[in-house]
């Protein structure tokens, strides 16, 4: 058994997220995180919402409230929005906590004295209109080195290289299209450049990582310099050093604080159970793994950015230094980024419209429904468009008609017949091909899970379905009724062959998998799903937000993930519909929103 973090990136709290986010952080993260607790190892999955920075005291403004009104609404809406999604989080938090706070800060201050921010004069973005600093990511323009339009002021998503705002060619505001003036101001800068050798040891030992993702961060190193690590914004952590802690206008970098919180999430999980340093097994002890999870724009703070931090915190760069009081702390395992889901052939945009929110979407349809296009389709290592056509498409003939339709008949029959699972008799070889398949997929599907390959994962699960269906056809059990003992086994081994299916589907259809369990006689929770519990601030009894956690034990509420054998004489009653069918009109009625808007 193996410690695994699961580190999941933290949704931004400045609106209701899209499907487009949960493809790229959610789904992938929580199959992962549900087959590595079936398969016996010691999960600790994190996130929470990320609740600083400029664009929060932009959206609080339009909706005439504060910046922490307005994370406190957001926060909620996303945490029922990820619970009804069925995310399996040991922790799901936010990072306007005390407890945050402190980490956030624990980790400035021992980075800063081990000489890895470096103070600095530099050129800020402000706002004309407003007089309030621009975040690197609110200016876009042309990039200086590739010609690329549409460049941000601190990458180019096109070449990939790093960049500062005021290198850009004719920058403007994304809040509202006006060219940003630049004025002095002093700040904290992370020295990227002392960690590039260790940055670039590391990364070459990351031989598993998917190409895309490798390639993209060895490539950062080309071009690495300085970053700020502080703001002129009065939103955010203050910075905990004498002279600019007390300044109201000077707060730690969002993305500084926002990846600290993996950590800080861990730390307060712990202080939760009972056991204040039971966090320090996933992230102190070597040989526990960690896997980062979210969409392609945020590579660069995964695998460059907060490996340097970590870095710095443990004294491992040019300059050395000691640990602080958290020890020496792990680097990541793997940086599992996935590309973008685009909806109907263009790019998610909320401002444009093009969007679908995932509690709309949970509203209108069963949320296996969406976990398996996700899975299926997903975009693992390149775009890939979601359309209303082949969301329905993969429903009727994949869902409902494939295992939904397996499940149904099997457990239709054995309750017209026998009313309960029947004793088989002597197996043919058909039979025993049927369930040998099955037992042996646990191994092909497991380690295509484990390599964060899920759509061949799902996709040879559901072949294993087809096989199985195959065998209800050839067999023709409704023929069988003056072979009673021939009958019997042939429905015994449907009904095994299904309940092992359920299982290895369970991290994809958690849903569906405790329905099924149910449907074939079983009692208790083969599938956990998480809870809302609502607590207070470790660290301040005034506040008070809503958490996503759960019970997730192997063996108890957690199926292993390998065959079980189905029990003769367990009563299967007469089942309901897994799935539920989409009517053709559904395609056009959701083409509509989306031309509306």
């Amino acid at each position: 058994m193996s410690r695994i973090l699961s580190a999941v990136a933290w949704p931004y709290a400045n609106g209701p997220r899209h499907i487009g986010h949960v493809a790229g952080f959610g789904v992938p993260s929580d199959v992962f995180s549900r087959y590595m607790r079936m398969a016996g190892h010691d999960v600790l999955m994190v996130s929470g919402t990320d609740e600083h920075g400029t664009p929060i005291l932009v959206q609080a403004d339009k909706e005439g409230v504060s910046a922490q009104e307005l994370a406190d609404r957001y926060n909620r809406v996303i945490v029922e929005d990820l619970a009804q999604l069925g995310l399996s989080y040991d922790l799901f938090t936010r990072t306007t906590t005390r407890n945050h706070y402190a980490v956030v800060q624990e980790m400035f201050r021992t980075v800063h004295k081990n000489g890895y921010m470096v103070e600095r004069t530099t050129m800020g973005a402000v706002s004309p209109s407003t007089g309030r600093t621009l975040p690197d990511r609110y200016i876009e323009g042309t990039c200086p080195i590739c010609g690329y339009d549409g460049a941000r002021g601190d990458q180019c998503d096109n070449c990939g290289n790093q960049l500062d705002a005021i290198e850009l060619k004719n920058p403007r505001s994304r809040i509202n299209g006006e060219t940003p003036k630049f004025v002095e101001s002093e700040h904290f800068f992370l020295d990227l450049p002392a960690f590039v050798d260790a940055l670039g040891d590391w990364l070459r030992t990351r031989t598993a990582w998917r190409p895309n993702v490798l390639k993209f961060s060895l490539n950062l190193l080309d071009d690495v310099r300085p970053r700020a690590m502080t703001r002129d914004i009065d939103w955010g952590i203050p910075v905990p050093l004498d002279g600019w802690e007390q300044n109201p206008n000077k707060r730690l970098y969002v993305w500084f604080d926002a990846v600290i919180g993996y950590l800080s999430a861990s730390i307060e999980w712990a202080r939760r159970s009972g056991d204040p340093d039971a966090w320090r097994g996933w992230w102190n002890d070597p040989s526990a793994l960690s896997y980062y999870f979210m969409g392609k724009d945020n590579i660069t703070f995964h695998s460059q950015i907060w490996p340097a931090e970590l870095l710095g915190y443990d004294g491992k760069g040019a300059r050395g230094g000691e640990p602080g009081a958290y020890g020496s702390l792990n680097l990541p395992t793997e940086v599992v980024s996935s590309e973008f889901l685009n909806v109907e052939g263009k790019q998610f945009s909320s401002s444009r419209g093009v969007v679908i929110l995932v509690r709309d979407m949970l509203a209108r349809y069963q949320p296996d429904a969406l976990r398996y296009y996700i899975s299926v389709a997903g975009p693992e290592t390149q775009d890939v468009d979601f359309t209303w056509q082949e969301f329905k498409r993969r429903t009727n003939d994949e869902l409902v008609a494939g295992w939904g339709n397996l499940v149904n008949r099997t457990a239709s029959m054995v309750h017209k017949n026998f009313g309960a699972i029947p004793t088989p008799g002597q197996r043919q070889p058909v039979d025993e091909a049927l369930l040998a398949e099955v037992t042996t997929a646990f191994g092909r599907v497991g380690e295509l899970v484990g390599a964060h390959r899920q759509r061949a994962a799902l996709g040879e699960a559901m072949r294993v379905v087809g096989e199985a269906n195959r065998y209800v056809s050839e067999t023709e059990p409704w023929k069988l009724k003056e072979d009673p003992d021939r009958l019997a086994t042939v429905l015994h081994t449907t009904t095994q062959a299904v309940s092992d299916l359920n299982t290895l589907l369970a991290p994809f259809l958690p849903f569906a998998a405790q329905q099924v369990h149910e449907t074939l006689g079983g009692t208790g929770t083969l599938s956990p799903m998480p809870r809302i519990d609502e607590v207070t601030d470790l660290d301040d009894d005034s506040r008070h937000y809503p958490v996503i956690t759960g019970d997730y034990r192997l063996g108890e509420t957690v199926a292993p993930w390998q065959p079980r054998a189905v029990v003769p004489g367990t009563p299967i009653a007469r089942p309901t519909p897994v799935f539920t069918k989409l009517d053709d009109a559904i395609v056009e009625e959701e083409l509509d929103r989306l031309r509306q808007g």
